[in-house]
């Protein structure tokens, strides 16, 4: 499966040569900048996807694609590990109309927003 996101380049690494045929570079996308709490992602980009990176630069706005991958790992003492890891397969410029983020910011023709009632009790936090 496949995901997207938009965000503006934090960071980007160094190519690490794993092995004699892999190697990795990672690089981190900061979404929601303009919000509260903005979230730094950790990507990684594989072998030849590696140089895709090269035509950009920190602070540059960019849309990732990329799958969402998980492997276990037992150590030698016999304990399970997950881990997860978020592989970029495309790389290009953000458009001005791209949505900052996972989520696009919009509404589907057929809902309308939901509007909070201020005056509701304190307790109930529930829209509906």
């Amino acid at each position: 499966m496949s995901y997207e996101l938009t965000g503006k380049i934090k960071a980007i690494n160094a190519v690490k040569q794993v092995s004699d045929t892999f190697r990795v570079r990672e690089f981190v996308i900061t979404i929601d900048e303009g919000g509260k709490y903005p979230q730094h992602i950790q990507l990684q980009a594989s072998n030849d996807k590696c140089e895709t990176l090269d035509a950009f630069t920190v602070g540059s706005d960019v849309k990732v694609a990329f799958n969402l991958r998980g492997r276990e790992w037992t150590n030698p003492q016999g304990e399970v590990k997950y881990f997860n890891s978020l592989d970029a397969w495309r790389v290009e410029a953000a458009t001005a109309d791209s949505a900052p983020g996972a989520v696009p910011n919009q509404v589907p023709q057929n809902q309308q927003p939901v509007a909070f009632d201020q005056n509701a009790q304190a307790g109930d936090d529930l829209p509906f």
